[in-house]
């Protein structure tokens, strides 16, 4: 009897590591990953994908530090937050080997400071975060400039993500200064220009801010490209406005924590993304731009010269890639508190 309880019992445990086995934990932005490309990995490898999500790098980043970088075995942190948790050691290096599309990718976007070599990171896709506006309405369609949010015909009309890069970036760049800067005393005059705004806001909302704009809750919103794509495509009344000050570029990057589970599930998983057809269809569904040329390469035209999400050259050279502030991070976090309080 002793024998056939503790035969029972490493069959349970054998089921359970292979059941274990057969699953991955993602953590990954809201609105980010099409639901038929996770229905389509299950059923071509058996892996079960359980998706949980979050509407900012803070949010992401405060949740793998108090776990330890336990129970996730994909996250989807930006730029600057991968060279943040690359420094703390919350990251696990990639094993290349397995990642047999890897040289799919476009060699600008990799080997960048914040992760040399890719050792921790393999982008997943890029964009911008500037302006969506309905231009029906009259003082939201003469919007070319994150100055011209300020106006007071727009009190009440204004959606900003819930996103404190995001916006203090739009005071920064009002300044004529870096998306970067740490001078403590420069962040504090851009958090300055800031607070008389946030009167006109009336919602933070990185989860789907394109629902308010296309509900006209709101007729201005500053929010990512990916969403402008989509609400443009609902609603031809709305377009996408690159600030004429300069606005920010980011690179969202497939990593694995430190401590995940199942490592093997996240690398195939991740070449699964790197396929070109899987990547060229979620840039489709997403309205995000691809990292990945091959996919670029099979993309519709529509999408491939559409300026929400490819910007022209004149556009990009605006645009600035946020990086790791380091301690200057501090002078960023009390602003943001200030201005979503007070």
């Amino acid at each position: 009897m002793k024998r056939l309880a503790l035969l029972a019992l490493c069959l349970l445990l054998a089921s359970q590591a292979l059941a274990a086995s057969k699953e991955l934990y993602v953590y990954n932005w809201s609105e980010y990953m099409p639901d038929s490309v996770l229905e389509d990995f299950t059923k071509e490898t058996g892996i079960k994908v359980v998706m949980s999500t979050y509407d900012s790098n803070e949010a992401l980043y405060a949740k793998i530090k108090m776990v330890d970088a336990k129970g996730y075995d994909l996250i989807v942190p930006s730029t600057d937050f991968v060279a943040r948790m690359r420094k703390e050691g919350l990251l696990a290096p990639l094993d290349k080997s397995k990642l047999a599309n890897l040289g799919n990718l476009d060699p600008k976007l990799m080997n960048r400071p914040f992760d040399p070599d890719n050792t921790y990171s393999v982008p997943y896709m890029w964009g911008s975060t500037a302006i969506a506006v309905n231009t029906k309405d009259p003082a939201a369609a003469s919007v070319s400039t994150f100055a011209d949010l300020w106006k007071p015909e727009l009190k009440g009309k204004l959606l900003l993500p819930n996103d404190m890069r995001g916006v203090l970036g739009m005071g920064l760049k009002r300044l004529g200064l870096s998306l970067n800067e740490t001078d403590p005393a420069k962040v504090g005059q851009a958090c300055d220009l800031l607070m008389p705004l946030m009167a006109s806001v009336r919602v933070f909302d990185s989860d789907s801010p394109k629902q308010a704009l296309l509900n006209n809750e709101v007729q201005v919103a500053v929010l990512w490209n990916g969403e402008a794509f989509i609400a443009a495509g609902e609603n031809p009344d709305i377009r996408y406005v690159y600030p004429k000050e300069g606005f920010s570029l980011w690179v969202d990057n497939l990593c694995i924590p430190k401590n995940a589970a199942n490592v093997e599930n996240a690398h195939i998983f991740i070449d699964y993304l790197l396929r070109p057809e899987v990547a060229a269809f979620i840039c489709q569904e997403m309205g995000y731009s691809t990292p990945n040329l091959a996919a670029k390469a099979i993309l519709p035209e529509d999408v491939r010269t559409n300026a929400i999400v490819y910007p022209s050259s004149e556009d990009m050279d605006r645009g600035e890639f946020e990086t790791d502030l380091g301690p200057a991070v501090k002078a960023y976090e009390e602003c943001w508190m200030r201005l979503k309080t007070e």
